[in-house]
């Protein structure tokens, strides 16, 4: 049996509590910063590296906001973190300096823009995860669709 793949972003926010989406030099929507887990575990420290690479700036690592369970035939199966990156101030955001070989460029949005500029499931997920800040938890999801069981077990649904 295969292993899933593995990646983890975190989520940053300016002082308008607007999260940050980069514009990979490689896709045509919008990401997260983040990285594909190679050989092994999600580890903050590791994401940090990833996160100062591609930013420029040495962030801030906070708590786990959403596990997403991705199956996709297609694609195979993957378990993505997103982590709190907590808010970048406005000299932090000065200091920004994109890797240019991977990201044109980068932004701050609001929740409710994030399903224009990104792919349907990174958006459930990203705005799961924005909840999720606001409400001090961590979510499972799956496909970016949050999900809680009930006494019997079976699995209920939010949107």
């Amino acid at each position: 049996m295969a292993c899933p793949r593995m990646a983890a972003g975190a989520l940053f926010f300016d002082e308008a509590d607007r999260v940050l989406l980069v514009e990979p030099s490689y896709k045509d929507y919008r990401d997260i910063p983040g990285r594909l887990c190679r050989g092994g575990g999600v580890a903050p420290a590791s994401l940090c590296a990833e996160d100062q690479e591609e930013l420029g700036i040495a962030p801030y690592m906070g708590r786990l906001l959403v596990v997403d369970w991705a199956p996709n035939p297609g694609e195979g199966d993957k378990a993505l973190y997103l982590f709190d990156g907590d808010r970048l101030s406005a000299d932090d955001c000065r200091q920004i300096a994109l890797q240019a070989d991977e990201l044109r460029g980068y932004d701050f949005h609001n929740a409710d823009q994030v399903a224009d500029i990104t792919t349907p499931r990174l958006a459930r997920r990203i705005v799961a995860a924005i909840q999720a800040r606001a409400a001090d938890q961590t979510v499972y999801l799956e496909t970016g669709i949050c999900q809680r069981w009930g006494p019997d077990q079976s699995a209920a649904t939010e949107t």
